[in-house]
Parts: structure tokens; C-alpha cells; sequence
């Protein structure tokens, strides 16, 4: 318990001792959910965000209310679920976190979760291209393969589209990684670092293990564990038994990432995050999004980072992913056509 306080302790320590840092305001739509909450603490926890902004459709001012009696310097405000609430959340945001949406259940793929959630997340995106069209658009709402192409194309319909500022996170993608490796290795999950590209659904997440620690894991000790990295969502909905997927992990992950790009934004060079973005990578071959290493820097995206030398096995993942991603990619897209 001790230990625990302590903890936290410097955890706010940090928070406190971070001074006169650029003032950012930093919006949540959907803060009121599973992702959302956590999500939105960890960015309260944050002495690089002044002001948040928490909306949803049912608890954003009770969720705004609850975080705002923590002792750090930021100001929480909560929004009435009307257009009016949403225009105002996002009024002025340096960066917008969607990670609004229906959670997977037992038996869902991210796929049956597309028509819900890609209503979802195009409205918002539409009010986010009036309110903030200046904003980095950080998309975590599933299935981020289709979420984030319906995203540029609500900002392009609006005239207002920077592909450098529109962000699918992946983080949980490579935070999984280097957990799993590390437990078959023994090794301090926080000194790996296993380049993961492609997706953020099954086979288009891909890990390159060869470019990682442990270039030298194979047979089937490799397919394990490039499968658990792979489908590792399915673990964690399994284990809730119908009651969620995997949300204190995507928090974590979505706080890291906008964590990253506020560090960026605020004059540090040389940060370096995968996500998935509008990318050159594979356009040859009908794949205009690709998540990647990607520079970031006070514009967004600075500069993408080719996939680098794979093995056969690796080329092979990669042959199948971007089969699947380019059709994730076209739902996307067909969706906005056909659901202005």
C-alpha cells in the first residue's frame, strides 16, 4: 500500500514540477466510456495538457467533474451531449482523441463493429472539421484500418484535410509486443522494442521480430507469439466475458501517443511513434494508409519511416496485411460515399 502511495506520489511529483510549459488544450469525444475514462485521467495526470475537454453522449460533465477535484494545474470541463457542447469541446483543441464507439463482445471481430461505430466516428469527424480543422485527429474508435481513411474523407468533403494531422493509433499494437517478447525472453519489457507495422486488426498487425532484440526467435515459438501479438484484443475480450475489450490498455496507449505529439508540438526533436497515417509506403499497391514509425513534429507528421529489411517470413505477413488493408481502407472511403 505504501509502495502504491509512493508511486502516485511521484507521479504527481512530475506533474507539479513540469512549469510553464505551452498551454494545450487537449479534447476527448466519448470520454465517458471504457477507453474514455482512464483516458481521460491519464491526460489530467498530464503537466503538458492546461485544458481538457471531455464530451459524450450520456456522463461527459459528471466524468469532467470527478477528474476535476485532482490536484494537478490542468482545468477539466464537461459538455452537454448537443451540437452546441461539441462545437464548444472542440473549439480551440491542439488534439482530438476519438475513442468513441460500441466495444467488442465475445465472438465480434473489429469488422462486425463497422457500421455502428463508423457513424459514430464520421459525425464527429464532421463537427472536428468545422469546430478544429487545425487539430491533430487522433482516431482510436475500431476498426481504426476503416475509421481513419472515413476521417479524410469527412475533412476533404469540408475542404479542410492535412494528412499530416489525422493519426490511427496503434500504440497498444507495439506496447503489446514488447510485453509478450518479454515474457518469453525474461527479459524488462521496457528495454524492448518490436517494430510493429501494417494495421491495427489481426493480420495486419505485423511484427518484425527481426528487427527487434531477438532477430533470431523461429518456428513455433515465433507464430505463437506473432499470433498473441496479432489477436491479442481477443484475449483481453475473452477474459472480460462480454463485459468490454481492451480499454485500460488502449488508454494507455492512446495517452502515450498524444503524450508524444504534445512533447513534439512543444519543440522536442526526434520523437519517434507508430501510427497509422497517410502514407507513400504501399501506394503502389492500392495501400494509401500504413502504420509505420513516424517522426512527429510541431506540423504532425514530419516524416515516415520506410518498413526497412524483413525476412520471407516477415514479407510474407506483410503480403497478407496490406491484401486485407487495402480492402479495410476501401469501406472506409465507400462508406462516406455512400453516407454523406
Amino acid at each position: 500500500m505504501f509502495a502504491a502511495r509512493q508511486s502516485f506520489g511521484l507521479l504527481q511529483k512530475r506533474a507539479f514540477s513540469a512549469s510553464a510549459r505551452q498551454a494545450s488544450k487537449v479534447t476527448v469525444l466519448g470520454a465517458g466510456g471504457g477507453i474514455g475514462q482512464p483516458l481521460s485521467l491519464l491526460l489530467k495526470l498530464n503537466p503538458r495538457v492546461s485544458e481538457l475537454a471531455l464530451y459524450d453522449i450520456r456522463g461527459g460533465p459528471g466524468v469532467a467533474a470527478d477528474l476535476s477535484h485532482i490536484n494537478t494545474n490542468s482545468t477539466v470541463s464537461g459538455y452537454e451531449p448537443n451540437e452546441s457542447g461539441l462545437r464548444d469541446a472542440l473549439k480551440g483543441s491542439e488534439i482530438v482523441l476519438i475513442p468513441a464507439g460500441v466495444p467488442r463482445k465475445p465472438g465480434m471481430t473489429r469488422d462486425d463493429l463497422f457500421n455502428t461505430n463508423a457513424s459514430i466516428v464520421r459525425d464527429l469527424a464532421k463537427a472536428a472539421a468545422e469546430a478544429s480543422p487545425e487539430a491533430n485527429i487522433l482516431v482510436i474508435s475500431n476498426p481504426v484500418n476503416s475509421t481513419v481513411p472515413i476521417v479524410s474523407e469527412v475533412f476533404k468533403a469540408k475542404g479542410v484535410y492535412n494528412p499530416k494531422r489525422l493519426f490511427g493509433v496503434t500504440t497498444l499494437d507495439v506496447v503489446r509486443a514488447s510485453r509478450f517478447i518479454s515474457e518469453v525472453q525474461g527479459t524488462d519489457p521496457a528495454q524492448e522494442a518490436v517494430p510493429v507495422v501494417g494495421g491495427h486488426s489481426g493480420v495486419t498487425i505485423v511484427p518484425l521480430l527481426s528487427q527487434s532484440n531477438h532477430p533470431n526467435i523461429d518456428g513455433e515459438t515465433r507464430d505463437k507469439l506473432v499470433n498473441r501479438i496479432q489477436f491479442g484484443g481477443d484475449e483481453v475480450v475473452k477474459a472480460k466475458d462480454g463485459a468490454g475489450s481492451a480499454t485500460l490498455s488502449m488508454a494507455m496507449a492512446g495517452a502515450r501517443f498524444a503524450e508524444s505529439l504534445l512533447r513534439a508540438a512543444q519543440g522536442e526533436k526526434g520523437v519517434i511513434e507508430p501510427t497509422f497515417v497517410e502514407s507513400p509506403l504501399y501506394q503502389d499497391r492500392g495501400v494509401n494508409f500504413f502504420a509505420s514509425k513516424v517522426e512527429l513534429g510541431p506540423n504532425g507528421v514530419e516524416k515516415i519511416f520506410p518498413v526497412g529489411e524483413v525476412n520471407a517470413y516477415e514479407q510474407k505477413l506483410l503480403d497478407d496485411c496490406l491484401r486485407d488493408l487495402a480492402k479495410n481502407i476501401k469501406k472506409g472511403i465507400e462508406f462516406v460515399k455512400s453516407n454523406p
